[in-house]
């Protein structure tokens, strides 16, 4: 048996038993539903053929949005959210944590965010910058929902999310510049050279914005300034290969940003540092060996202020300065027994090391000094056993180790449990994620999956020893946080037709989270809410999810989504020293997940004209864990259409939130709005093979 494949055609498989004659395949273009997945196992399968429910976005659909940062790109996933519905930018970034499937959201994520298999979130926080990797580097998406603890550890809780970039092997240089309202002109670029064994390539994107004020008008007062970003990468990759079997790479790369978060004292800055090697070897009978390793260096700076309740004034009330470094591996071999066998082994480990430096301020002049931190340890180890019973049905069989350890750990005072800055007892957790899948075709058209699984998180070092402060609110750590687990299980079905140009995919998921680390309200008075981290009892997340996608003709293709999401808190437990502060929270809502959620996209498609089209709406939600801070239900509509001038030239136009709708995006209490119509213009050059 040959089984073939290549990107952009469909997966081909031909009986041959070897010989002198001559063996010709041809490859058809790819449909939806031929497309390659590689994010839920970690091995390419195709998504007619996976029992996790997968969303690929493709170069077509990332050519067709008018969003151009990957967190509003990935808002056409129905059940992908940050903390808040802000976008990156505007956000702050410590508030963009990844939610999937309605499990909460928070700073920190609860996904998995790799770019080309190397980690995205944050080391010391969780959250996500999604300006580091330059859009038109990106090739596709891939989103893996529900607990994929199974093959990527502690990160993965909710799902992964893989953004592929296109490789540096080919001669090839795409350009995008643009200028937007807001006066928001931004540069991204991507080029490779191939040179015999030798490739480089070399990306770099650039981006500032005047932003809006996020207050809205009636509300406002003249501290209100407008959240704005800039922000600048780069990065360079050097790969050599060794004939067909093998190949290294070393890649270094280089980010940096600067925010205003809506008054003229609350600001912050990030620096990240990052250098990564890999290497692949193909050994035909033994197998195929991956190999990943990276360090990273990088400092948050940030400043935050108490607001007088007239909004006329602000006074600084405590700067932070956050440096991490992380240093991690992976290894992983996959190999393939007869025709229906596959296994997949793995090892990683990752090291964090980070502390957060405060200093504190009271009528403008500074009163203290204090610091927390700590160093995280993970180690992890997975198998998987892919194997085709018979040609309908297909077992995976999955689990992983993982070993947490949390030591030489600080704490500073805490105002609601004064701990000083002495050390804290060292932690561990052990926990095994297993998952089984299981796909049973029906007909050709038509195939039935079924899986269960268990997840973790373990809580970052930013939740165990990190407070921070968002308008009037102030959310203090936890040192004692304990990890998160996850017991899920999932089971739809796969329907395609018309000759495979068109996909529906149907999944029922349930998951319950035990101790899910909450923001949990302690008290509240006019000028401040205080909050903490904290353990809750369970929670749980479940609904249904719907995803239609279609070629209708050589020009049109539709595709679409919705999820329906009943998440709410099942029991609830607090801190005995807390007792009598918090009111039991069982039955109210898991915040910042709203019960609907439906997207679509259409795009029209010629020789010298692209379309493009995309809906988004979003249910009403909480901002908080006592569901008295409503988020209203919106909808936003984004359109885009680019014109050939030549063979790669080519000039656009994109609107996003066309209507200018001004919808809730945060109560702090006070509440603040996104942003309105962001109209770009520009120009786009792409020269070789994408």
């Amino acid at each position: 048996m040959v089984r073939v494949s290549a990107s952009g055609f469909q997966v081909r498989s031909v009986d041959w038993r070897g010989g002198a004659e001559l063996l010709q395949i041809v490859l058809l273009p790819a449909s939806a539903a031929e497309q390659v997945t590689v994010t839920a196992n970690r091995i390419g399968v195709r998504a007619v053929e996976n029992a996790t429910s997968v969303t690929i976005l493709s170069t077509q659909d990332l050519e067709t949005t008018a969003a151009f940062r990957t967190d509003d790109i990935l808002r056409l996933v129905p059940g992908f959210s940050l903390f808040r519905r802000t976008t990156s930018r505007a956000a702050n970034p410590t508030t963009q944590g990844v939610s999937l499937r309605g499990l909460g959201a928070s700073g920190a994520s609860r996904a998995l965010v790799l770019s080309d298999g190397f980690p995205l979130n944050d080391p010391f926080g969780g959250w996500v910058y999604w300006n580091r990797v330059p859009r038109v580097s990106i090739g596709s998406i891939e989103v893996a929902s529900g607990g994929a603890s199974h093959l990527y550890g502690s990160d993965a809780l909710g799902g992964v999310i893989n953004i592929i970039r296109t490789p540096v092997d080919r001669n090839a240089i795409s350009l995008e510049a643009a200028y937007g309202n807001e006066d928001s002109p931004d540069l991204s670029l991507a080029a490779s050279r191939s040179m015999g064994s030798w490739a480089i390539g070399l990306t770099s994107e650039l981006f500032r914005t005047d932003g809006y004020i996020a207050v809205p008008s009636d509300l406002r007062g003249t501290v209100d300034t407008p959240v704005n970003s800039r922000d600048a990468s780069g990065e360079l990759t050097v790969r050599r290969k060794f004939g067909d079997r093998g190949s290294i790479f070393v890649r270094g790369s280089l980010f940096g940003e600067s925010r205003h978060n809506g008054t003229p004292r609350q600001t912050n800055s990030t620096t990240i540092r990052e250098l990564g090697l890999g290497a692949n070897w193909d050994g035909h009978e033994l197998g195929a060996l991956t190999l990943h390793g990276y360090a990273s260096r990088q400092s948050l700076n940030q400043s935050f202020s108490s607001i007088a309740s007239d909004r006329n004034s602000e006074s600084l009330t405590r700067t932070q300065k956050v440096p991490a470094q992380q240093v991690g591996f992976s290894v992983q071999w996959q190999h393939t027994l007869g025709t229906r066998q596959h296994l997949v082994a793995g090892l990683e480990e990752s090291d964090v090391h980070g502390q957060t430096d405060e200093q504190g301020f009271f009528g403008g002049a500074p009163t203290s000094t204090s610091a927390g931190g700590g160093r995280e340890v993970n180690w992890g180890a997975y198998l998987e056993d892919i194997v085709r019973v018979t040609p309908s049905w297909m077992l995976t069989a999955s689990g992983r180790v993982d070993h947490w350890q949390n030591f030489d750990a600080f704490a500073p005072p805490n105002p609601a449990k004064p701990l000083g800055s002495t050390p804290l007892p060292d932690r561990s957790e052990t926990f095994f994620s297993p998952r089984l899948a299981l796909l049973h075709k029906l007909t050709s058209n038509v195939s039935l999956t079924a899986s269960g699984y268990r997840a973790f998180r373990a809580p970052t070092l930013n939740e165990l020893y990190r407070g921070f402060r968002a308008g009037n609110v102030f959310t203090e750590f936890n040192p004692n946080l304990g990890a998160e687990r996850l017991t899920g299980a999932e089971g739809g079905a796969i329907v395609t037709g018309w000759d495979q140009r068109i996909m529906l995919r149907g999944n029922f998921f349930w998951n319950q989270i035990t101790r899910p680390v909450a923001n949990v309200t302690l008290t509240t008075t006019p000028s401040l809410i205080t909050r903490q981290r904290q353990n809750l009892g369970s929670t749980r997340s479940q609904g249904v999810e719907l995803e239609a996608s279609g070629r209708l003709s050589s020009s049109v293709t539709l595709s679409g989504g919705y999820q329906y999401t009943d998440a709410t808190v099942t029991s609830f437990t607090v801190d005995p020293a807390l007792a009598g502060l918090n009111p039991s929270l069982v039955g109210f809502d898991v915040p910042q997940v709203p019960r609907h959620q439906f997207t679509f996209q259409a795009s029209y498609s010629r020789p010298f004209i692209l379309l493009g089209v995309q809906g988004r709406f979003g249910g009403n939600q909480f901002d908080d864990d006592q569901n008295t801070l409503l988020l209203r239900r919106y909808f936003t509509l984004d359109a885009t259409a680019s014109h050939t001038l030549r063979h790669g030239v080519a000039l656009f136009v994109a609107l996003e939130n066309l209507t200018n709708r001004r919808y809730d995006v945060g109560r702090t209490p006070v509440l603040t709005v996104g942003p309105p119509i962001l109209a770009r213009a520009g120009l786009r050059l792409q020269f070789g093979a994408r």
